[in-house]
């Protein structure tokens, strides 16, 4: 649906490059190897992000930096429309009021890296229905197109990790359980 309001591809992979995952940076080339475009398609798009404010950036010797603004006054709703084309507001919707005792839920893998490869990593923390977690995904599963990968812990496990179970992976909080 997205495809259908903005024409350009790369704009949409940057769009969920940088907003999926605000604290993302990248550069040029970087970006043009993981997308497999040409350098002049990305430098175009960047060009009117950072012209419309919606990305800084900063030179680091030879290459200049880019980062979604957070100030932008768009920043919170592009992000939202983000999240819902890829689907984690239906997980959200569809999983978390019935499943038991949820704490916090993370965003993890390839999304939490802004990469859209298809498949949505979680991490749900709390006293969890198992069973109706995995019934629930695969509903989910169909209202958005994509596959779904979890993995539970209890509050007490995930702080004795007391840290991330790859020190390499990020995990973005989607949710959190205010008490």
């Amino acid at each position: 649906m997205l495809e259908a309001l903005i024409s350009s591809r790369t704009r949409i992979k940057l769009l969920l490059r940088f907003f999926l995952n605000p604290n993302t940076t990248a550069y040029l080339r970087g970006l043009a190897d993981e997308f497999d475009e040409s350098t002049n398609a990305i430098r175009v798009e960047l060009n009117r992000f950072e012209d419309a404010g919606m990305l800084v950036s900063e030179s680091q010797g030879n290459k200049k930096i880019y980062k979604a603004n957070d100030r932008h006054p768009l920043f919170g709703d592009v992000r939202n429309i983000m999240l819902k084309y890829i689907g984690i507001d239906r997980i959200i919707e569809v999983v978390i009021n019935r499943m038991g005792k949820l704490d916090k839920l993370y965003l993890t893998g390839d999304y939490a890296k802004g990469r859209d490869t298809g498949i949505i990593d979680l991490v749900f923390v709390g006293d969890i229905d198992k069973e109706y977690l995995v019934t629930m995904v695969g509903k989910a599963e169909k209202l958005i197109d994509r596959k779904v990968r979890f993995i539970t812990y209890t509050a007490d496990e995930w702080d004795a990790l007391q840290q991330p179970v790859k020190p390499d992976t990020k995990y973005l909080l989607l949710w959190e359980n205010n008490k």
